[in-house]
């Protein structure tokens, strides 16, 4: 039981940290009774009360639900009598069945936050707009961040959000170094300059404001981000960490 709690919640994250926007109601496909999102909700919780039920679909196989919760994806019986938790492939297509359905919730979840919340370089006129869940210091994204002006020259725009990799708070429930830092770079009067500076190794002046930092890393784990960088396509498919401009360019003229 507690092996399939840690696998319901990302890596080694409390499983308070899976309760982002706990209390909101699950996005319900419209053949899904009343009913079955009760009977869902009572099997999540029956693991752990803080498990936030995000997603309810019928599943690409008969008999299960397709349930997205503590940014996992995960399997339940249309009885409630089990669940399952991984992977489930089409052989025949060779396709993983889930993709489909995180894209869709990815890009619907993505859509609600505002441009003022995101630190955006992008291009005049962009052929293609990503979303990128970054740490300022973690030597990937800073590696990717060196790149930007060439995924701009590409027609990309990268729109940054916040995913500091300690988490809000450490065990002793102090603020974590790398969420203050991030903070600050939010709070900067130059955000972006706040920003380029801070992925150099530069530490941003101190600085607080009401700022969306741990609404965006909560944001991170309920799309099951549990690295950086992640980027995000248009469309809400994962596109990878690190890639180089022509590598990430390729893979979004393919996916259009």
């Amino acid at each position: 039981m507690k092996k399939l709690l840690l696998a319901l919640c990302i890596g080694s994250f409390s499983l308070s940290a899976c309760a982002a926007e706990s209390g909101a109601a699950p996005v319900v496909a419209p053949t899904i009774t009343p009913a079955a999102v009760q009977m869902v909700q009572q099997a999540i919780k029956g693991l752990s009360a803080n498990i936030q039920v995000d997603s309810i679909d019928p599943a690409p196989m008969p008999g299960f639900y397709q349930v997205i919760a503590g940014g996992q994806m995960v399997y339940v019986s249309t009885d409630g009598k089990y669940l399952m938790h991984g992977d489930l492939i089409d052989l025949g297509k060779h396709q993983n069945l889930g993709d489909a359905a995180w894209s869709r919730f990815r890009k619907d979840e993505l859509a609600k936050v505002p441009a003022s919340q995101r630190i955006v370089f992008a291009p005049a006129h962009p052929k293609y707009t990503v979303t990128v869940f970054t740490d300022v210091n973690c030597g990937f994204c800073r590696a990717l961040h060196e790149h930007v002006a060439e995924f701009n020259k590409a027609g990309i725009a990268v729109e940054y959000l916040a995913w500091p990799r300690e988490g809000v708070t450490s065990t002793s429930g102090r603020p974590t170094p790398t969420y203050t830092e991030m903070v600050s770079v939010w709070c900067a009067s130059d955000r972006k300059a706040a920003f380029t500076a801070a992925k150099e190794g530069h530490a941003p002046k101190a600085a607080t404001c009401t700022n969306p930092v741990e609404d965006q890393f909560n944001l991170g784990l309920k799309l099951g981000v549990n690295g950086t960088p992640t980027i995000i396509g248009p469309d809400g498919s994962t596109l990878g960490g690190f890639v180089t401009p022509d590598q990430l360019l390729q893979a979004l003229q393919k996916g259009s």
